[in-house]
């Protein structure tokens, strides 16, 4: 299968409207369709409040909310190295 990058909009009515010429044979084709979703937004602190987050999936929030901030002597190569060892019994 083949794969095209072309650019188009939705109008009113729900109809697909591709703005560019199309180089492919005449025949049934698979249509995917990838929305710009709304980009995560943070939001600086001017005070001691906590800092305000916009998350694109909210099925994450509580989790990414409250879990416990990275040390900062976290090294992530030393922790894939250590679940590696753990997973293949090294």
């Amino acid at each position: 299968m083949q794969a095209y990058k072309l650019k188009g909009t939705i109008n009113a009515s729900g109809q697909l409207i591709i703005t560019e010429p199309i180089e492919i044979p005449a025949g049934e084709v698979e249509v995917i369709i990838l929305q710009p979703s709304k980009v995560l937004t943070e939001q600086v602190p001017t005070s001691d409040a906590p800092k305000k987050r916009e998350y694109k999936v909210q099925a994450l929030r509580d989790l990414l909310e409250n879990a416990p901030p990275t040390p900062p002597d976290f090294d992530p190569d030393q922790a894939k190295w250590e679940y590696l060892k753990e997973k293949h019994n090294l």
